[in-house]
Formats: structure tokens, C-alpha cells, sequence
């Protein structure tokens, strides 16, 4: 401003004084007068020299048109016009702005006038006979978190034998999986000592006390190294717990192992390999929240946690088999978690059934002072409740497309006595709502894109990281405005379809819906409904002559999930709904041959 306002004033007395010499007027440089304004293109010139040739080169890669004129004069204000606005990392006065530092602009799913989630708070714990405790390790590692908190508060089963049983899983079964990046059983064992002490001496904590979970290796643990999938971080110790991972201990949550996750989460690689699917082990396990995914299928610990941006818990939940919950944006905070998408990231739980990801969302929900995003917002959720008259939407065209598991789940609804509803989405460009998803990736990662470090990613392809990272440098800011006016728009027309269903069923990986659900905030829920054939080995990753997939032949059997989406904030019917689907279905308790 100091330059642009010395601008205006001394340009008019110049040449007021024109007879006074260059020596003179620089010694006696008059006061700035009051009320003097700013103006553009007066700063002093940055960058390097650009030309004409320039602008029509990037008239490429922003898909607009200037003409001959339009590129000259471009050019020639280019230097003393916006090239300075990149002074914060050029310099010379450049801002490191910290790891933890959220941007001002704030996503609030909620639109304006209008209200979310249920009136009252309640939460009701399944009354379900546990049964007797099973003879067979195996079986009681594959039990639901439900029934096995029956037995460990009636202490039939003590937590410290419960965590023996899933260390040697660990043990016996991560080699073809890898899907652990650090076991920690000498923790584990102290801590379920010390819950089996409490529950002892009759301090029961609750339906997660004594269980032993492991989390996606983003979330911070004190002393414990939280790696993000990524090489250059394998000795990264933080010294405090995310928020998550404090409300599971207060729970008294046994951490056992921390999960892995396709590096700084995109899809199933990490600086270990690539983990892979219990269900057909030719094949990665899907990502980003690719450990808990495996780790579940496999029984390896009761529950997990993950993390969705993008995808990454229904496409995991759908390829392994598993139940994950991705809830409504800022209904769980992030403290301490990784950040990739400061309006996206989301954190929930991965288990083996719908009522378990209830009990584990009971435990991790509610604001945080660290996570500005983060909301106290009501939880209603009473398994007895009956589905009958909910209205479930669906879109006709998607489950035309889809395979006949989806199709047969909305059977399954009309059978628990829902009521189908016919919806439809105006024929948009959803997929260019992903602008806002690049953009914040590539600033949360401007340190790593600019110092090299993304170099030391093992995955170096075009559909990796590094890559996307570096090409979104180039997107348009004004096409990212753009974006975040379409989200609005896409919003609206979500909180449309809510006025008349309940929940919405749709084809797990239907690429419009995982974009809009993201960018909408909604909670999903993705759980397995039945099964499906596969002649090839599934990838998140595009073809690749490094990479060739196998076939199989016959094919082979593989679950296969339906995504449930719900109303911002009413986890508790998402959850309802799922539970008469699973139940329905059936096929909830087969395991992967092997595991």
C-alpha cells in the first residue's frame, strides 16, 4: 500500500515541479497526505519476464481464450499486478504458515435457516444376548464389539486374554496382509490389565472398556510413531494423543496397533508395500483407510478407526467386507489427525457390524477447541426402534447400473417395511467439486511439493500424490471460487432430496455420490449385503504396465457392500436402516477363507 499510495502522490507533483532536479525532490520527499487511496498494478514488478507466448501457453491448462491484444497487455502488467501476490512463498517476506493454522474461510454443512440432526440426545445399547462365551479363539475374534463387551463386562472373557488373541492374529496373519505398521503389545497387555482391574473392582466404563482397536496411522500417539503411510516420516514421534484417541482410553479402549494407510492417504500403498484384501489376497485391500479394512476382514483387532476425505472408508468397507461409517462432517473432531482437506477430512469408525461403529461413534463424537470445524451436535440411536415407514430413496438409473446385490438391498428395505422412493440429481459436473479437493490437498502440502520430500514417496506415477499435487498448482483460484459456489448449489439440492426420504441407498462406489456426499457433509454408512463374482483383481489404481492385475479363472467370490447415506446429523436412522439390512441379509458373520 506504501508503494501504490507514493504512486498517486508523487506523479501529479512531478510534474507540478518539473523544474525542480531529480537530487532535490528525492531530498525533500513530501508528507503523504491524508486520504490518499491504494490502487492495482503499481506494485513493484516480480516474478520472472513473462511475455505473450506465456499467457497462450497457460491459456492451455485454464481452458479459456484471450486475444493477441489481451496477451500484450498481460503481459506487460503481469509483473507490477498480480505476480507480487505469490510474495508469501517467493519472498522476500515470506510466511511459513504452521501445520495447524485452518484456513479463515469455514464449511458449515448446515445451510442457512435451516436445522440438522434430531431434537433429543439418546443413546440405547443393544439388549442382544451375547451368548455363551465361544470355545474357539477364532470365534471370538471375529465377535461384534456388541457381544463382546457382554462378556467382558459379565467377565466371561478378560480383556488381557481378548488382546493375546489379537496379538497372535497380528502375528500370524499380517505378513500376507500388510496392513500393521506397528504393533504395540506390551502397551496393549498393560492397559488391558488395568481394565480388567477396574471392571474387577466394579468400575465398569462402558461397551468399549477392555476392547483392544487399532487406528489408521495418521492419528497423533504420544510416544508412539505416527508415520502417515509415508517414508519420509517413519521416525516421526509425536509427543501428545489426538483427541480421538484420548476419548477411547477414557473409554477404556485398548489401543493395540496402529493401521497402515496408502502414503499421506491416497489409495493402498505405503513405505511397507501394498496391503491387501483377506477376501482375495491378489488384490489390495482398497484405501486410503486400506489397514483398518484388512485388519477387520481379518479379524486382526475388534474395531478401527479411519478416515475419509474422498472415499477412503467406503471403498475399503466395500472391497473387504467390513461396516464403516463415515459420520456427518464435524461431527467427530480431528485434533491430532493428519490433515489433507481442511473441509473434508473425516474420522470414523471401521467394525464388523452397524451397531458396533454406533457404539464406537458414541464414544469419539462431539467438539473439540482444536478442531474449529467441530460441532456439538445430538446423537439419537435406539436399535429397537423400528425401521417401518422410513422412506428410502433411490435413484433408478444408478441401480440399473449396479449389480444385483444392490438391487436386492432395496428388496431388503421393502421387506423391513420401508418405503422406496424414487429421487433424481440434475445432470451436473459433480466432479469438478474435486477442484476444492486438490486445492486444499496441494496447501496442506505446499512444504513437501516445494523441499522434495514428495520425491521420496515410493509411488511416483502419474496418479499418485506428487503428481496431482504438484498439477494443482495451475488450478484456476477462480475456478476454485466457482467450485465452492457449485458445492452450495449441490447442497441445496441434497437438503431437496431429504424433505421427502429418510435415508438414500445408493451403489457403494458410484463416483457422483462419493463426490457429493464429501462435499455435502452428509454421514454413510457402507456395509456388506451380499456377494459378487470378480474375474480380475480390483485396483484404486490406474492401469500401469508396473502393475498388472491378475484374472482369475473361475472367478472369484467376493462381498460386496451397499452405501446407505443419511440426513446431516441422524447417524442414528442411518444406522437403524442398516441394522434391518444387515440382518435381512444375512451375511454379516462369513469369514474370509484362511483368516
Amino acid at each position: 500500500m506504501t508503494d501504490r499510495r507514493r504512486f498517486l502522490i508523487n506523479a501529479p507533483l512531478g510534474l507540478l515541479a518539473a523544474n525542480i532536479t531529480a537530487t532535490a525532490h528525492a531530498a525533500a520527499e513530501p508528507p503523504s497526505p491524508a486520504g490518499a487511496p491504494p490502487t492495482f498494478g503499481t506494485a513493484p514488478a516480480a516474478g520472472p519476464k513473462v511475455s505473450p507466448a506465456t499467457f497462450a501457453e497457460a491459456e492451455k491448462l485454464m481452458q479459456v481464450t484471450l486475444t493477441p491484444a489481451q496477451r500484450e497487455m498481460a503481459a506487460q502488467a503481469w509483473p507490477t499486478g498480480l505476480a507480487g501476490l505469490a510474495e508469501r512463498r517467493t519472498g522476500p517476506n515470506k510466511v511459513r504458515i504452521e501445520d495447524d493454522v485452518a484456513p479463515m474461510s469455514h464449511f458449515d454443512p448446515v445451510l442457512p435457516g435451516t436445522q440438522a440432526g434430531p431434537a433429543r440426545a439418546r443413546f440405547v445399547r443393544g439388549f442382544a444376548d451375547a451368548g455363551p462365551l465361544p470355545a474357539n479363539d477364532a470365534d471370538i475374534a471375529y465377535a461384534s464389539v456388541a457381544r463382546l463387551s457382554r462378556w467382558i463386562e459379565a467377565r466371561q472373557l478378560t480383556s488381557e486374554r481378548l488382546t493375546q488373541i489379537y496379538i497372535a492374529r497380528c502375528r500370524q496373519f499380517d505378513p500376507r496382509l500388510r496392513a500393521v505398521i506397528t504393533l504395540l503389545p506390551e502397551q496393549a497387555l498393560e492397559q488391558a490389565r488395568a481394565a480388567d482391574r477396574e471392571i474387577a473392582a466394579g468400575r465398569y466404563r462402558g461397551p468399549l472398556h477392555g476392547i483392544p482397536y487399532g487406528v489408521k496411522d495418521l492419528l497423533d500417539t504420544a510416544g508412539v510413531a505416527t508415520t502417515w503411510g509415508a517414508e519420509p516420516l517413519k521416525d516421526r514421534i509425536p509427543v501428545t494423543d489426538a483427541t480421538v484417541i484420548s476419548r477411547l482410553r477414557e473409554a477404556g479402549a485398548v489401543l493395540l496397533v496402529k493401521l497402515s494407510l496408502g502414503a499421506l492417504a491416497m489409495n493402498d500403498i505405503w513405505f511397507g508395500g501394498q496391503t491387501m484384501n483377506p477376501w482375495l489376497p491378489e488384490e489390495g485391500a482398497s484405501g486410503s483407510s486400506a489397514g483398518p479394512g484388512a485388519a477387520m476382514a481379518a479379524a486382526l483387532v475388534a474395531f478401527t478407526i479411519g478416515s475419509e476425505t474422498g472415499g477412503s472408508i467406503v471403498s475399503p468397507a466395500t472391497r473387504c467386507g467390513v461396516t464403516g461409517l463415515r459420520p456427518t462432517f464435524g461431527r467427530v473432531p480431528r485434533t491430532g489427525a493428519m490433515t489433507l482437506c481442511w473441509s473434508l477430512d473425516k474420522l470414523g469408525p471401521m467394525t464388523r457390524s452397524v451397531e458396533d461403529s454406533m457404539l464406537v461413534l458414541h464414544a469419539i463424537a462431539g467438539p473439540d477447541a482444536g478442531d474449529v470445524a467441530s460441532v456439538s451436535a445430538k446423537l439419537d440411536f435406539d436399535p429397537a426402534q423400528p425401521v417401518r415407514g422410513l422412506r428410502i430413496g433411490y435413484l433408478p438409473e444408478w441401480l440399473k447400473e449396479a449389480t444385483d446385490v444392490d438391487r436386492a438391498a432395496l428388496e431388503l428395505a421393502k421387506k423391513a417395511g420401508m418405503k422406496p422412493v424414487p429421487v433424481a440429481l440434475p445432470a451436473w459436473p459433480y466432479m469438478s467439486l474435486n477442484t476444492i479437493l486438490f486445492a486444499e490437498a496441494a496447501a496442506a502440502f505446499e512444504e513437501w511439493t516445494f523441499s522434495g520430500k514428495m520425491e521420496l514417496l515410493s509411488e511416483q506415477t502419474p496418479d499418485a500424490w506428487p503428481n496431482f499435487l504438484r498439477q494443482a498448482r495451475f488450478l484456476s483460484a477462480v475456478d476454485f471460487v466457482q467450485a465452492d459456489r457449485l458445492r452450495r448449489m449441490v447442497a441445496q439440492r441434497m437438503a431437496d432430496i431429504f424433505r421427502s426420504v429418510d435415508v438414500l441407498l445408493v451403489p457403494s462406489l458410484r463416483d457422483e455420490m462419493i463426490v457429493i456426499s464429501n462435499h455435502t457433509g452428509h454421514p454413510s454408512l457402507t456395509l456388506r449385503t451380499g456377494f459378487v463374482q470378480v474375474a480380475q483383481a480390483r485396483s484404486d489404481w490406474a492401469p500401469h504396465p508396473s502393475r498388472p492385475l491378475p484374472k482369475f479363472a473361475p472367478p472369484r467370490r467376493v462381498p460386496h457392500g451397499v452405501t446407505l447415506i443419511g440426513r446431516l446429523f441422524d447417524e442414528g436412522t442411518l444406522a437403524r436402516a442398516g441394522m434391518a439390512l444387515e440382518r435381512l441379509a444375512g451375511v454379516a458373520g462369513e469369514r474370509p477363507p484362511g483368516f
